[in-house]
């Protein structure tokens, strides 16, 4: 990317301004990349988690040029996989040196941000290079099951979240507790959906996703694109979907996100190594935060969070120029975006969950790539981005970074 001397010494001159670390303890993320992103039991279901992510980490080694055993660790989201510990399968699998360790993390759908989130803390406390993300293979993930008293198993879809004194509704439930305690009409929830869309599929015709899109090689060929954007899609079609969770709901399946396979991660150091790297620019981590709320309402956990970070920042929603925010559901995706009183058409530019799909522990780090990839339009023009996804349990997290030319 060009800009003119000046215009690269005032822009080093802001980030110092913004800097709250040593540029040794500054962390920043110089490079974000992610998989397509597919509906599960599609294109993607012969890829088990690791050969997903394996291709990424190598990506962001040779863009970055980092060297295979430079990084500290490989931080790794995950959620419904098969345990062990993903993160150091993949960084195997991608060549890294058997020197380079990996820690896997579950927070559920949060796991992909969380995991960007705990690599930021420890480029703060020790310096190094991370890699760090989230990855799920929905196709793949192994069947659950409790063991009986007599050791026949009892299988079962998800794990339990909350003491059921609290409630633990299902996802689809918790999103129309959220419509019913917000007043999200059926209405604005289909129009949501429609504007995702529309919007996802206008910038994969634009070429938008193409340069942190990294092409999957499966048995059955390449695979580049994302899967779920719907061209024809319509406004009436999206009317004639029923409720899908609760009887005379406003919660649809057209509403609704789809699960997906997919992987995305970043490369995040501290300022001073990102520099000596020759970065050319990069988001520079202001903060983080997560918050707990009420399990039946566990749409809601992202605002509590991003509410919180916003205030400990001194900013305000009306500051960001750039949001992502997880589509799980329109409903509670409009809560959230009224509750911190930023306008829907302001979030997920080139839209979001809605339309490409929720690959569970990845889906966090998708928010992250989409910010990088969005900032990178304007290089020129510094700019505020905040990512937020909510989680089941109850909880929510959101990270801020500021777009800078290094």
């Amino acid at each position: 990317m060009s800009e003119t001397a000046s215009g690269s010494e005032t822009a080093r001159a802001h980030l110092q301004v913004q800097e709250t670390r040593p540029a040794e303890r500054q962390p920043v993320i110089i490079a974000a990349l992610r998989t397509p992103i597919c509906r599960t039991n599609g294109t993607l279901k012969q890829l088990r988690a690791h050969e997903l992510l394996a291709p990424l980490l190598t990506a962001l080694l040779a863009e970055t040029g980092v060297a295979l055993s430079e990084p500290s660790d490989v931080v790794i989201g995950n959620a419904v996989g098969g345990g062990g510990n993903v993160a150091r399968l993949a960084a195997l699998e991608a060549g890294l040196p058997v020197t380079v360790p990996g820690l896997t993390v579950d927070r559920q759908c949060g796991s992909g941000l969380d995991a960007i989130v705990l690599a930021s803390r420890l480029v703060a406390a020790d310096g190094g290079v991370y890699l760090a993300g989230g990855v799920e293979s929905t196709s793949t993930a192994p069947l659950r099951a409790h063991r009986n008293d007599d050791g026949d198993p009892t299988f079962f879809k998800r794990a339990q979240f909350a003491p059921h004194t609290l409630g633990d509704p299902d996802m689809g439930v918790a999103a129309e507790n959220v419509a019913a305690e917000f007043g999200i009409s059926r209405s604005r929830q289909d129009d949501f959906a429609l504007r995702s869309h529309r919007r996802a599929v206008e910038a994969a015709a634009a070429g938008a996703f193409d340069r942190e899109i990294v092409p999957l090689e499966t048995p059955s060929g390449k695979v580049t694109a994302d899967d779920g954007p719907r061209p024809r899609l319509s406004e009436s079609l999206l009317a004639r979907f029923p409720a899908a969770f609760v009887e005379s709901g406003t919660v649809t399946a057209g509403n609704s996100c789809f699960d997906a396979d997919g992987a995305a991660a970043v490369v995040i150091t501290s300022l001073a190594r990102a520099r000596e790297l020759g970065a050319p620019d990069a988001l520079v981590v202001l903060g983080t935060e997560t918050a707990g709320v009420e399990p039946r309402l566990l749409g809601i956990g992202a605002a509590s969070a991003a509410a919180r970070l916003l205030a400990s920042r001194g900013e305000t929603a009306a500051d960001v120029d750039l949001v992502e925010f997880n589509e799980a559901f329109a409903s509670q995706t409009l809560a959230c975006l009224d509750q911190l009183g930023i306008d829907p058409l302001r979030a997920n530019a080139d839209g979001g969950a809605l339309a490409l799909g929720h690959a569970f522990g990845a889906s966090g780090a998708v928010l992250v790539t989409r910010l990088l990839a969005q900032a990178r339009r304007t290089p020129d023009r510094e700019q505020l981005a905040l990512a937020m996804i909510s989680i089941a349990g109850g909880m929510g997290t959101a990270a801020l970074f500021r777009y800078a030319r290094l």
